[in-house]
């Protein structure tokens, strides 16, 4: 059995086939993964799908037979040649796919290094397919590890101090249109996570916000989520109907919508006598234009050169920080040697021979058991232990195959004193539960 990811980012891809492989829908997800896991040398499947990458995390029988038939799935899905998928992929096997793994979730591998967005949306794609049972405990094993090593890397390092993202990023550019032009005004269209952020950054910033989007509702309540009269004074809530309306009257807009299709389109623009400045943060690509029209307008892939200051900034803190996901990925394929369920029982039968033996051999030094009766009594005292050992063993043996076994070696290495890491007794703990 072996782990494998298969990585399409910002760093082998580009956004016109990233938007083909975006991931975006419960429907696609869940029908893909279904998919993956129907066939017999794909045992677990995770998909992480993000503006900046899509990432199949999968633990395989046979990984030569399981990408053949992944890459003739991908591409009829998405209608792209098997070949070039396969030839852009980033593809990492074992300790290869862990230690990209750790990288993923601890944003060393990021378009912003260090930015903190990631974990959230790991955690979010883990419970969307351990839900729905497409993974299971192995994959769940190297994920659970993958966000202690996150931590340790945010609290060992300063690479997530002043954190940045693309919302975030994207919001600094946006203020400094915004003293160049003199205007406080922002379009913000769609109400999900990279909107809700670069919302309360250009808040920050000063700005008055015209905000867009289909449910007129939810924008209220994120409007009273954030607690704050003179902020809230400064948003607009406008009906989406409004939307060609609204693109020819400002200067600088920002869009992030889950949208199939584009929302803007060139028959929606008119010319204007000023310039406009529009940041499109959606994948797949919420701006579709034949021309610009005094438009400059950003995507996604544009923000890689903003940021790359960000990348020599935290140069020194990303060396420490993979020096981290270098030992956790260590720790983490010793730790797997150390579930066995066998190894686990045959210490607690040692420990309990052992110890009867020292017992007995006590006794009749000290003369409470006659010598002569020393073969006899190791014989009923072991017989013993393995009567009482029986019915734990079968239980073991049982939920071998099972997530919560991870825990309950851990807890009997901890009880017994047999060889074990104290730092990884809860390892199992689910880490999604506080996600909505």
């Amino acid at each position: 059995m072996h782990y494998m990811i298969v990585s399409y980012t910002y760093k082998n891809t580009n956004i016109d086939i990233r938007e083909k492989l975006a991931f975006d829908t419960p429907q696609k997800n869940g029908d893909f993964l279904e998919l993956l896991v129907k066939n017999k040398f794909i045992d677990e499947a995770v998909i992480l799908s993000t503006c900046n990458r899509v990432e199949f995390i999968l633990y395989v029988k046979d990984s030569d037979k399981a990408l053949m038939y992944f890459f003739e799935h991908l591409s009829l899905l998405i209608g792209h040649s098997h070949s070039d998928l396969e030839l852009k992929a980033d593809i990492y096997h074992d300790d290869g796919a862990i230690h990209h793994l750790f990288c993923v979730c601890s944003s060393l591998d990021s378009l912003v290094i260090g930015e903190t967005q990631i974990a959230g949306q790991m955690k979010s794609a883990f419970k969307f397919s351990y839900d729905r049972g497409y993974c299971k405990q192995n994959i769940s094993r190297a994920i659970h590890f993958a966000f202690r090593c996150a931590a340790m890397v945010r609290n060992s390092t300063g690479i997530s101090k002043n954190p940045v993202s693309i919302a975030s990023v994207t919001a600094s550019k946006v203020r400094e249109l915004m003293l160049q032009l003199s205007q406080q005004k922002v379009v913000v269209i769609g109400l999900g996570e990279m909107s809700q952020i670069s919302i309360k950054h250009l808040l920050n910033f000063g700005a008055s916000i015209v905000l867009l989007n289909r449910s007129i509702e939810k924008a209220q309540q994120f409007l009273e989520s954030l607690n704050n009269n003179s902020i809230q004074d400064r948003v607009e809530i406008v009906s989406f109907d409004k939307l060609s309306e609204i693109i020819n009257h400002y200067s600088l807009l920002i869009t992030a919508t889950a949208a199939q299709e584009a929302i803007i389109t060139s028959d929606m623009v008119i010319s204007v006598d000023f310039k406009r400045f529009w940041f499109d943060l959606a994948v797949p690509r919420d701006i579709q234009l034949s021309e610009h029209k005094g438009i400059e307008l950003v995507s996604v892939d544009d923000l890689e050169d903003i940021v790359s200051k960000n990348l020599s900034f935290r140069e020194e803190q990303a060396n420490k920080a993979y020096k981290i996901i270098g030992e956790y990925t260590q720790q983490f394929f010793s730790w797997l040697q150390s579930l066995h369920v066998e190894p686990i029982i045959k210490a607690l039968r040692e420990q309990a021979k052992q110890m009867s033996e020292a017992e007995i051999a006590k006794a009749i030094k000290k003369g409470y058991l006659p010598k002569e009766y020393e073969r006899n009594i190791y014989k009923a005292v072991h017989n013993i232990f393995n009567r009482f050992l029986h019915t734990p063993t079968i239980h073991l043996k049982e939920i071998a195959q099972e997530p919560q076994v991870d825990v309950m070696i851990e807890t009997l290495k901890f009880l017994f004193d047999i060889e074990r890491n104290h730092f990884i007794l809860d390892q199992y703990r689910c880490e999604y539960d506080s996600i909505t």
